[in-house]
C-alpha cells in the first residue's frame, strides 16, 4: 500500500478540530484549561494524546500533549519539539523542562508538544509520513496533505492559545550547531525572549515562510527557536543548556523561579557558509570544533578524493566563530561544511 495515497482527509479533519479554534485570551476567573484531549485544573499537570479518537491514521499521528496549569494566573508559554523527527535533543529538553515544573508553584500555563512529528521521532526521520517538511506547512490547511492538516491542528489547538512560544531544534543533515537562538529582531517581545534565554548566541531573522516560528509571530505570538547539537543523537551538555534556557524564560516571564542568574547571549553581526569547492567532493574531515575562533585563511578542514588521493583544503573565508559544522562524512561540491559568524 502506498502511504502517500492514504485516503485521509475527511477522517482526519473530523479529529483535528473537535472544538472550535481558541484565542490566547483566558477567562477572567482562573480555572481549568480545556485542551479538547483533556482538562487540566489549576495546580496540576497532565499528559494526553493530541488526537484522542480512534481512527485509521492514528498510528502516524499519536502526538503527545502535555500541560501544567499553575495554581495562580499568568501567561501561557508553549514549547514544541521534534517538528523534525531526527532532532532528538529537542524532545529531551522538552521532557526535562516539563518534568521540572511543580504546578503548585507555577503562575500561568505551560503547554508542551514534545513529539510533534511522533512517527518521525520514533524512526529518526526528519520528515512527515507524506515526506513533507512539517516546518514549511504552518499555519496549515484542512484541505492539504497530512502534514498540512497536522500543522493546522497544532496551530489552531495550541499555538493560538500561546502568549509565547519556544520551538526546539538541532542541526540537520549531519551538521551540528553551537547553541543558538533564532529570532525576528523586529518583534520586541520575541527579542526579549531570546535575550533572556541566557544560553548561546542570537541569530536575527524572521525565518522562512511556513515555519512555525515565522507564522506564530505573524499571528501575534512572541516566538523563538533554540537550536543546538547534531541530529540523530542525544548530547547531554546541549540538553542541559536548553532546559536551563526554557526555565530562564519562565523566570523572566514571572511564571516560575529558576534560581539561576541569566547571562545575556551575544548577538551575531553576520555569518556565512564555507562550502566544498566545485569538483572537490570526497571524504571530509575537520580540524576545528564548534565555538572555535578562526581568522580568514585559516585551515578548517580537508576533503580527500578517495580515487585520486587529491586533498582539497577548506579555509576560512572570514574571521569569526564557528557556529555550525558538518560532521565528518562524504561530501559533494557546494555542500556547506562550516558556518562562521562574527559577533557584535
Amino acid at each position: 500500500m502506498n502511504l502517500m495515497r492514504i485516503p485521509s482527509m475527511l477522517a482526519l479533519a473530523a479529529v483535528l478540530l473537535v472544538a472550535p479554534p481558541v484565542t490566547a485570551a483566558e477567562p477572567a476567573v482562573w480555572g481549568p484549561i480545556d485542551l479538547v484531549s483533556g482538562v487540566v485544573t489549576p495546580g496540576t499537570k497532565q499528559k494526553f494524546k493530541f488526537f484522542a479518537r480512534e481512527y485509521f491514521e492514528k498510528s502516524f499521528l499519536d502526538t503527545p500533549l502535555w500541560a501544567a496549569r499553575g495554581a495562580q494566573p499568568g501567561p501561557t508559554l508553549c514549547v514544541t519539539s521534534a517538528i523534525h523527527g531526527d532532532e532528538l535533543n529537542s524532545v529531551e529538553i522538552a521532557r526535562r523542562s516539563f518534568h521540572e515544573i511543580d504546578p503548585q508553584k507555577l503562575k500561568g500555563t505551560l503547554i508542551v508538544v514534545p513529539e510533534v512529528n511522533s512517527l518521525g521521532f520514533r524512526t529518526m526521520n526528519r520528515y512527515m509520513i507524506d515526506r513533507r517538511d512539517l516546518n514549511r506547512e504552518f499555519p496549515g490547511s484542512m484541505k492539504g496533505s497530512v502534514a498540512a492538516q497536522v500543522a493546522y491542528g497544532l496551530f489552531e489547538r495550541v499555538v493560538r492559545r500561546c502568549d509565547y512560544l519556544i520551538d526546539l531544534h538541532t542541526g540537520s543533515n549531519f551538521r551540528a550547531n553551537v547553541a543558538q537562538i533564532r529570532v525576528d529582531m523586529k518583534s520586541p517581545k520575541s527579542l526579549a525572549l531570546a535575550e533572556n534565554f541566557g544560553v548561546g548566541v542570537i541569530i536575527g531573522g524572521a525565518g522562512p515562510s511556513g515555519s512555525l516560528r515565522s507564522e506564530a509571530v505573524k499571528a501575534g505570538v512572541a516566538a523563538i527557536i533554540y537550536e543546538a547539537g547534531p541530529p540523530y543523537t542525544f548530547v547531554e551538555d546541549e540538553i542541559k543548556q536548553g532546559t536551563r534556557g526554557v526555565l530562564n524564560v519562565m523566570d523572566y516571564l514571572g511564571m516560575y523561579a529558576s534560581g539561576v542568574e541569566r547571562a545575556k547571549p551575544k548577538t551575531l553581526a553576520g555569518s556565512s557558509w564555507v562550502r566544498v569547492p566545485r569538483g572537490g567532493g570526497g571524504i571530509f574531515l575537520t580540524t576545528v570544533k564548534l565555538g572555535d575562533e578562526v581568522n580568514k585563511g585559516d585551515l578548517m578542514g580537508t576533503v580527500t578524493d578517495p580515487d585520486s588521493d587529491q586533498v582539497h583544503e577548506i579555509r576560512a573565508t572570514r574571521s569569526g566563530v564557528v557556529i555550525g559544522s558538518a560532521q565528518p562524512q562524504v561530501v559533494l561540491s557546494g555542500y556547506g561544511v562550516f558556518h562562521v559568524a562574527t559577533l557584535e
